[in-house]
């Protein structure tokens, strides 16, 4: 894809005299957005398979999160949300959080926990974790390892109650909302690395579909 993108970039020049500075496009780009709206993604970096374009399709991405997101959620376990974050894209009514200190960590994805990161930030955040603490916790979450996961659980909700001052049954519920999750959430950066290279793709077929094509 890196290759595809020197070369379209290159064959522009040759054939428009156009400087593209591939790492400082235009954002958001309507052109490259209606191309992914329509489904048009043949050759876009991650956005090519058929399940992706129909969702992409209903999604209607406006923005480089929206992308990013769908990177995130397009895999085993977490596609279950995708439906739950689209509903939430177009009607912002049905975005909730359980409290309201999760908007700040969970607003780029409509309340939806979309990356491990969010979750990490939430045991710091809500149950008072240390960084060491959510290392920690990431590796019992990562590795899947049931009897850690229990001993994370206690802590968890008794972090929420003292830190948070929240009921023993909300900071249940919180983790009970977030334990299906755990299993397997993806990396914001590794999403947004993804990301960057899937909006370049897409912004040169969008604007330079010769170019882009002949690459």
């Amino acid at each position: 894809n890196l290759s595809i993108l020197e070369a379209a970039v290159k064959i522009a020049r040759a054939r428009h005299n156009v400087a593209i500075d591939i790492y400082n496009l235009p954002h958001p780009d309507r052109k490259t957005f209606k191309l992914l709206s329509d489904g048009l993604t043949f050759g876009v970096f991650q956005m090519g398979s058929s399940g992706m374009t129909r969702w992409l399709k209903e999604l209607k991405p406006t923005n480089i999160f929206d992308v990013m997101a769908m990177i995130a959620l397009y895999r085993p376990g977490p596609m279950q949300f995708i439906p739950d974050y689209i509903a939430r894209k177009h009607d912002p009514s049905l975005i909730k959080y359980l409290d309201p200190a999760l908007k700040k960590i969970l607003h780029r994805t409509y309340g939806v926990l979309v990356y491990q990161d969010d979750l990490l930030t939430i045991a710091h955040d809500l149950a008072g974790y240390t960084w060491e603490e959510v290392d920690k916790f990431r590796k019992a979450v990562g590795k899947k390892i049931p009897e850690e996961m229990a001993k994370q659980k206690i802590k968890f909700i008794q972090g929420c109650q003292e830190t948070s001052k929240f009921s023993f049954e909300k900071a249940a519920e919180i983790w009970a909302w977030i334990e299906p999750f755990a299993a397997y959430g993806f990396n914001k950066s590794h999403s947004a690395s993804y990301c960057v290279v899937s909006y370049q793709t897409a912004y040169m077929k969008a604007n330079y579909p010769v170019e882009f094509m002949a690459a």
